[in-house]
């Protein structure tokens, strides 16, 4: 799957299987990180990526998890350079002029992707935040919302509506987040 939400000047292939030949440039993801030594045995999303610039090369991206609920695809970014691959709730950026650059999102795992192209921002829910990434990088990172499990039930002009789920009242909460800051009301997470 390849979403199109944004205007980028890459173009992508998903690859059921290396390639017979592949193209002289080739990135593993995540790169070097503790504790991710195994990743790459749990199975791999395979890209074949054309950039604007610089040459074809094959994005290898580590499955985070094996579980098929956990989302796996290709999403563009705000950034028009830039490329989203989600690999079993693992989402990596990718600099696609350089792609030795990549930025792994911190939420382990990612349950949803939102792309919000009219706010220019690639929203990334987690089980406890929601992380909004824009044509500069990281925009913001919200607060914990709740125990287990946010979701997002619209969006209102600057405003993002949801649920998170209190562990206390085992009750789903509203909240509020501004989607220019990333502040948030509301949630599950306090009582």
């Amino acid at each position: 799957m390849i979403d199109n939400s944004f205007s980028h000047s890459w173009t992508a292939e998903t690859l059921k299987s290396a390639p017979l030949i592949a193209p002289a440039r080739h990135f593993t993801y995540p790169r070097q990180i503790a504790g991710e030594e195994d990743a790459l045995e749990r199975g791999a999303l395979q890209l074949l990526v054309r950039p604007a610039d610089g040459g074809t090369f094959l994005a290898t991206c580590a499955l985070g998890f094996t579980d098929p609920t956990m989302p796996t695809g290709v999403f563009s970014c705000p950034n028009l350079d830039e490329l989203c691959a989600v690999a079993g709730g693992y989402a990596y950026i990718l600099d696609t002029l350089h792609p030795e650059r990549s930025t792994h999102i911190p939420l382990k795992p990612v349950v949803h992707i939102h792309p919000l192209p009219q706010h220019q921002l690639l929203l990334f829910v987690g089980f406890h935040t929601i992380l909004a990434w824009g044509a500069h990088g990281e925009a913001w990172h919200t607060g914990k919302l709740s125990w287990e499990g946010v979701r997002i039930t619209g969006v209102e002009a600057d405003t993002l509506h949801g649920t998170g789920w209190n562990l206390l009242t085992d009750q789903e909460r509203p909240f509020t987040v501004d989607l220019l800051t990333g502040h948030h009301l509301g949630g599950g997470w306090k009582t």
